[in-house]
């Protein structure tokens, strides 16, 4: 139907029959966010086959073509999931530091918002722990490596901090021993929760576990 029936009117153009609108373009970055959001959800059911850019053309019902003009390859599909992790994981634990002047307390709670994090995006936690990289480009294991790396760099330096506090004689060789056992404990917790399919919460008997660890 046209927009201007008024003038369709004036010039004698006969009515139109009714037309359901055109689907609407997504905007700008859209289409980008939606790929994304798509390959998330569809690596939560661990137990299906391996992602296929064919199979997220159809659940988003539009060709492979139109992936790819907005990613190069399902490589970079999997990079803006990791860049997703690392701009929300390292967000708040940068709001952490910044808001507890405890270095022991700031280790819980990163290795906490961590687990939780993993808990609510059960698709991205498959791609923390590697399951949905498996045979993917190895540089993105690479990356969700660096990753880790990174947090205990983080929780090194809290945990440095606070034993120095406690006035320990080697607070170096302490932070270097503990931050490794948090950050494997946090990716057991997070391989579990895959491994399960989901079932088993990485938060179980949380507080306790790292009330021991950091003690």
């Amino acid at each position: 139907m046209s927009e201007t029936p008024e003038l369709d009117a004036a010039f004698g153009v006969p009515p139109q029959p009714h037309v359901e609108p055109a689907r609407k373009r997504p905007k700008p970055g859209e289409r980008r966010v939606q790929i994304l959001q798509a390959l998330a959800a569809m690596l939560e059911h661990p137990g299906s086959e391996r992602v296929t850019t064919a199979a997220l053309a159809a659940r988003l019902d539009v060709s492979e073509a139109a992936l790819y003009r907005h990613f190069a390859s399902k490589a970079q599909m999997f990079e803006g999931l990791i860049e997703f992790i690392e701009s929300s994981v390292f967000t708040l634990v940068n709001q952490v530091v910044e808001r507890e002047p405890s270095g022991a307390a700031q280790a819980r709670k990163i290795a906490a918002l961590l687990l939780q994090f993993g808990e609510k995006n059960p698709g991205m936690t498959r791609v923390m722990v590697g399951d949905a990289l498996v045979f993917e480009h190895e540089r993105l294991g690479a990356r969700m490596n660096q990753f880790f790396d990174r947090l205990e760099a983080q929780l090194r330096q809290s945990l440095r901090a606070a034993a120095e506090a406690a006035g320990s004689p080697t607070p170096t060789v302490d932070a270097q021993a503990l931050a490794s056992a948090l950050v494997c404990f946090v990716i057991g917790r997070l391989q579990r929760y895959a491994r399960s399919g989901f079932k088993r919460s990485p938060l179980d008997h949380l507080d306790t576990a790292l009330a021991r660890l950091t003690s």
